[in-house]
């Protein structure tokens, strides 16, 4: 992978990653559309993306670092003490980790029949649109339920956060004011997930392992379904994507370091970058989703798909 193939897909996907547009399929097919086809089959194409996918979990670890420590605690009491209810935020760190498990178990499992699908554009691009169905089914459905059966307001969880210290995500002090006509009618913290719950959303989030699916999409999706609002489904989502992005880190990157000092350098800057876009990209997102919905997105990827697939059938 040259220079600029390397910065300019790490770009691609640290802005990509968290969109609900799957940066997977971006990759595949920006790939294919700039005459880069030969780098979807090279034995260093998968952990290149995996190092870019871990610039993007380094991201949202710094940008849900308070979260992260009041997680990692809980995890860690409620191990000792063998009780979920001996850490306020103990059951969150367990429901992470089931949620967890689905991607982890399927990704292990079919990861070489997985990996054939990245040298296959028209697939990426056929799954680009069917993941803009998804959005814009999830969002209708999403308002329906909210149209039959409206739920009372919730009292904010918590004390007021102090805006200097906290992103206002729910955990320890946070508690999110609710701005949108959407949170003040309808707001279930993630936290009140049942076990079955986080296994359902986990199983959507493994659905991304597919080129053209998008993770933060599809799990949103997922969570929007279970009665979250949009904040809330995205907070849930972003942190339930980090642990797995850096598992697949852990396994995928070792190959790097036997490739030399030419792949590997380009693989690291790209990862830097990936991890600024990523960050910038969680910012806006988080701003956008207090009142903002998934449907620009679904618009986007039904566009892009379709033109894609289009261009590719008739150029491929």
């Amino acid at each position: 992978m040259t220079w600029t193939q390397s910065l300019v897909l790490a770009l691609l996907q640290g802005i990509t990653e968290l969109f609900p547009i799957s940066s997977l399929g971006h990759t595949v097919v920006a790939a294919a559309l700039l005459g880069w086809g030969n780098l979807v089959v090279s034995p260093s194409f998968v952990p290149f993306l995996v190092l870019f996918h871990v610039g993007t979990a380094a991201a949202l670890f710094i940008y849900f670092w308070r979260d992260w420590v009041a997680i990692i605690r809980g995890f860690i009491v409620t191990a000792v003490a063998g009780r979920l209810d001996a850490d306020r935020n103990g059951r969150l760190a367990w429901l992470l980790i089931v949620g967890t498990v689905p991607a982890g178990l399927i990704g292990l499992f079919l990861e070489n029949p997985l990996k054939s699908l990245f040298a296959t554009p028209l697939v990426a691009a056929a799954f680009l649109a069917l993941n803009g169905v998804v959005l814009l089914v999830g969002e209708r459905a999403r308002r329906r339920a909210l149209a039959s059966e409206p739920r009372e307001p919730r009292e904010p969880r918590g004390v007021p956060p102090d805006p200097r210290t906290t992103h206002g995500v729910g955990l320890l002090t946070l508690a999110p004011e609710q701005t949108s006509s959407e949170a003040d009618s309808a707001y279930r913290p993630f936290e009140t997930l049942t076990w079955r719950e986080a296994v359902l959303i986990g199983l959507a989030q493994a659905l991304a392992l597919i080129p053209g699916i998008s993770r933060s999409g599809v799990t949103m999706v997922a969570a929007l379904r279970v009665g979250m609002n949009h904040e809330e489904a995205a907070t849930y989502t972003f942190l339930l994507a980090t642990p797995i992005i850096a598992a697949a880190g852990v396994l995928e990157i070792p190959q790097l370091f036997g490739m030399g000092s030419a792949t590997l350098l380009p693989a690291l800057v790209g990862g830097v970058v990936a991890a600024v876009a990523a960050y910038l990209s969680t910012t806006f997102l988080m701003r956008y989703f207090e009142k903002g919905r998934l449907d620009p997105f679904g618009y986007y990827c039904i566009i892009v798909g379709l033109l894609s697939f289009a261009f590719l059938a008739i150029h491929g």
